[in-house]
């Protein structure tokens, strides 16, 4: 079997907890009743130490194995998204505005599945910490709960998580070592300028031309200043100024999502970003102002433990369903801070076809979950062996 079998035998109940918490999605850190539901399961499968309130809504469930022996972490984001659903399932969202439109009701499932097996059958040694946390979309849960002390508290070794993918086939899991996916930092640039009548220009102060400039400037950061071989996206994605075709806007502002994967580009991207504001402000006489945010990090892969998952994932799929190198992504993923702090690997899991993540018709699907909860359970017993 490519999955464990018990877990194919309680995959009915898997596909009902994925499809309650599908239907009741939250934001951010206001995961209250995720992190309630996810207690209630923990509770019932007899874990031996649940933890709440870490990151506001996040919790830490401890499972003790059969002796001594170091603690391995698994994490699942609990966060859903801003977007209306479109998908006319029976188990659509049931709140208007919000929906799992990313697959973290599926991440949480895997996460529950896993514990139900492990607190069962507890064939490993040491421990292992479920580690369950809100805010990856939006408000860098991960770091906090990395800031508020987790991995030391719990004395965590070493750190995996799973995120779906659509497009890729059911059960097929693909990662890389290094880098698999960017830091993300974001860009506003406010513009202030002289505005008045469109037919007068001389006696205005453009920020619209000024806007123009450096937005087109900006991508000889990518194209003059930075190595073809170190990957640099930046897209400018916002851009508002204006309010009648006869006026000359007083103000003027732009803002862009940068994304790098080395941290020395990263510095120096932001740098010349200042650089170029600076002078075209100069150049066209108006003011400006740089809203910079450092956003997540790199997400890194350690080489070892991603050897280590492969092979495991291997054990799960079959060898010819794992790719072990499959290059970077340019999105982003608060998981980073955790592998800035421990060892790990950051793993992609296959659901068929489908809508893509993000997408108000996007539904995670319930098929994939026995393959990542097999994943994870024997991820810990060949890394904590008896």
């Amino acid at each position: 079997m490519p999955v464990l079998n018990r877990i194919a035998d309680f995959a009915p109940e898997m596909q009902g907890w994925r499809r309650w918490l599908h239907q009741h999605p939250e934001l951010a850190f206001d995961c209250h009743e995720t992190a309630a539901f996810v207690a209630e399961r923990l509770r019932e499968f007899g874990v031996d130490e649940i933890h709440e309130g870490i990151a506001r809504t996040g919790i830490v469930a401890i499972i003790n194995g059969q002796g001594e022996g170091p603690t391995i972490g698994l994490r699942a984001d609990m966060d859903a998204l801003p977007i209306e659903e479109a998908t006319g399932a029976e188990h659509a969202s049931t709140r208007p505005g919000k929906m799992h439109a990313c697959g973290h009701d599926g991440h949480t499932t895997m996460l529950l599945g896993a514990a139900k097996y492990l607190a069962e059958t507890r064939n490993f040694r040491g421990r292992v910490a479920l580690i369950f946390q809100p805010a990856e979309e939006d408000g860098g849960g991960g770091d906090v709960m990395v800031r508020e002390g987790m991995l030391d508290r719990f004395a965590i070794g070493e750190v995996y998580a799973i995120h779906n993918t659509p497009q890729v086939p059911l059960g097929h899991f693909l990662t890389t070592p290094g880098p698999i996916m960017a830091a993300v930092d974001t860009l506003r640039v406010d513009l202030k300028g002289r505005g008045g009548h469109g037919a007068y220009p001389h006696d205005c102060i453009d920020p619209i031309a000024a806007a123009v400039g450096m937005i087109s400037a900006l991508q000889t950061i990518v194209s003059r200043n930075t190595n073809p071989l170190h990957e640099i996206v930046i897209s400018v994605t916002q851009v508002h100024a204006g309010t009648a075709s006869n006026i000359i806007p007083e103000d003027a502002w732009f803002g862009a999502t940068i994304r790098t994967f080395d941290p020395e580009v990263r510095k120096a991207t932001k740098t010349r970003i200042e650089q170029i504001v600076a002078g075209h402000a100069a150049a066209y006489e108006v003011e400006a102002k740089i809203d910079y945010d450092w956003g997540y990090p790199a997400t890194v892969n350690d080489h070892g433990r991603t050897e280590f998952a492969v092979r495991v994932a291997g054990e799960i799929a079959g060898t010819g369903a794992v790719i072990a190198t499959s290059g970077r992504e340019m999105g982003a993923e608060d998981f980073s801070y955790l592998l800035e702090k421990r060892p790990g690997c950051y793993l992609f899991l296959g659901q068929g076809e489908g809508a893509g993540l993000h997408h108000p018709k996007y539904d995670f699907n319930d098929e994939a979950a026995p393959y990542g909860a097999s994943f994870f359970v024997r991820l810990v017993e060949r890394a904590q062996p008896l």
